[in-house]
């Protein structure tokens, strides 16, 4: 990436509900690339927050006896403080409640309907409550939503439209010349897909009697603005469009532009996110990266049957850095794949207390036991390891393939285990002889500037183990980095 500027967002994540694991994996990868790029240099702002207008919070209020400001409120502080307990540090929290956002969205819609982007419309469908979204009846399974399970209700009302059909071809233009990049390539082929379907204009507002909790569309009192549009335009809203024009166009016109998101909200990121955007006369995102679904222990993550995990709860058991390294070392980003949960704490001891742990403390005791003054620089085939594995390293990082780059950390700390077992090391600390004086230091520093390399690699996915290693190198003690459970 040639920028020296990187805007990196998360979704905003809708506050009906409290954060799972889906919340945390998505917003993880965001902190693992602000915090590697930083490293490489470069100057990056990490935006997240909630997304807290709709039907699905006023319901979810009512059930609850609480106002709907009150839920969000609540769910919205739950959000920041797994975030903080997962050690996930972003610059910027937006809440779609914020004054700021509100006045950016109805601002954007007085625009849209000065350019006559928007007409008003009668509509009759099918809307399902738990996506906040018409649906229709061919995609419907056994006449219910296919995601939520649940009967979509009969709606008929007047709004107004946003003109989606006109930026299509646009959209796609763009798209095909490498302007707007969607990686991996499942993810652009489905882009592609669903432009050729030819979609239609959507309804960009909802009557106010019947979706009681969003902003006011500012030129109709009677009608609110649909909840996907009022989220996406956070991304904008958050770095200054409407008051802060400087910071917008350093943050947006001026730096590398990258969404992180799920594959189950695409079409509304890399279709109508856009097609507002050219509406707008603002330049698109530079590139979305779009990750695969996952399951829970062969099942899809669902409240019914109770395999929901809660970051905070792994937290608990597994530790700040524990849980950051289960998560992210899963699978890789394109695929998704199945969490086996029964398998986190074998995964923990294996990787983290026996490999990662253990080579960290074999190496500073035996460096502690026996002073000597370190090579500046490894023998030849450490050399190569050293060499090769931060060239793959990189190459992965800069491709956002996270899960394969720490695999590539992991092969190294292998590497040292094996070479540390296989010579012997701790038998030449009792010898006197030149020969066995000089073996030492040459294996000790080996390792040691291998554990070096470790740990600038491994500080974007476990940065307080990253410092700690650091730490104990520089103070000659010996601690466990991570305890066996």
């Amino acid at each position: 990436m040639k920028s020296k500027r990187i805007l990196i967002t998360t979704p905003i994540y809708y506050v009906n509900d409290k954060p799972h694991l889906g919340h945390a994996f998505t917003t993880l990868v965001a902190d693992v690339l602000t915090r590697f790029f930083r490293k490489r240099g470069k100057e990056v702002f990490f935006l997240t927050g909630t997304d807290e207008h709709g039907l699905k919070i006023y319901e979810s209020a009512k059930n609850l006896k609480k106002t709907p400001q009150e839920l969000c409120d609540e769910n919205s502080f739950l959000f920041k403080k797994s975030w903080e307990n997962l050690g996930i540090e972003y610059d910027y929290f937006i809440r779609t409640t914020d004054k700021a956002h509100i006045e950016t969205v109805q601002y954007i819609f007085n625009l849209l309907k000065e350019r006559e982007e928007l007409y008003e419309k009668e509509y009759e469908g099918l809307y399902c409550i738990g996506c906040e979204n018409f649906i229709l009846e061919k995609d419907l399974k056994d006449g219910l939503c296919p995601f939520h399970l649940k009967p979509p209700i009969k709606v008929s009302e007047k709004n107004y439209f946003f003109k989606l059909e006109k930026y299509l071809k646009v959209i796609e233009k763009e798209i095909k010349k490498g302007k707007l990049k969607i990686t991996p390539e499942f993810a652009l082929k489905e882009t592609l897909g669903l432009i050729k379907q030819n979609l239609s204009d959507f309804s960009s507002t909802r009557l106010k009697e019947r979706i009681r909790w969003g902003i006011e569309v500012p030129f109709d009192k009677d009608q609110v603005i649909y909840v996907w549009v009022d989220a996406l335009i956070n991304y904008i809203s958050a770095i200054g469009f409407y008051k802060n024009k400087n910071n917008f166009n350093k943050w947006w016109n001026k730096s590398y532009v990258l969404h992180i998101l799920g594959k189950d909200i695409l079409k509304f990121h890399t279709v109508y996110w856009p097609a507002i955007l050219k509406a707008l006369k603002v330049k698109l995102p530079d590139e979305e990266l779009i990750h695969g679904f996952f399951t829970i222990n062969g099942q899809k993550m669902s409240k019914t049957l109770k395999n929901v995990i809660d970051p905070n709860e792994l937290v608990k058991v597994y530790g700040k850095e524990g849980t950051r390294y289960l998560i992210l070392s899963q699978f890789p980003i394109a695929d998704g794949g199945d969490i086996k949960e029964s398998q986190f704490k074998e995964k923990y001891n294996a990787d983290l207390a026996n490999n990662l742990g253990n080579l960290v403390s074999r190496v500073l005791t035996l460096k502690n036991k026996k002073e000597v003054e370190i090579n500046q620089k490894p023998s030849r085939d450490f050399k190569k390891i050293l060499k090769e594995t931060e060239k793959n390293y990189l190459k992965l990082m800069e491709k956002y393939k996270i899960y394969e780059a720490l695999k590539e950390v992991f092969k190294l700390i292998d590497y040292c285990n094996l070479y540390l077992t296989q010579k012997r090391t701790w038998e030449l600390i009792n010898k006197e002889d030149k020969k066995s004086r000089d073996e030492f230091k040459k294996q000790i520093s080996n390792l040691l500037i291998s554990l070096e390399k470790i740990k600038d690699l491994i500080y974007p996915f476990l940065p307080d183990t990253s410092l700690k290693i650091e730490e104990l190198i520089k103070n000659k003690k010996v601690e466990p980095l991570f305890k066996r459970l």
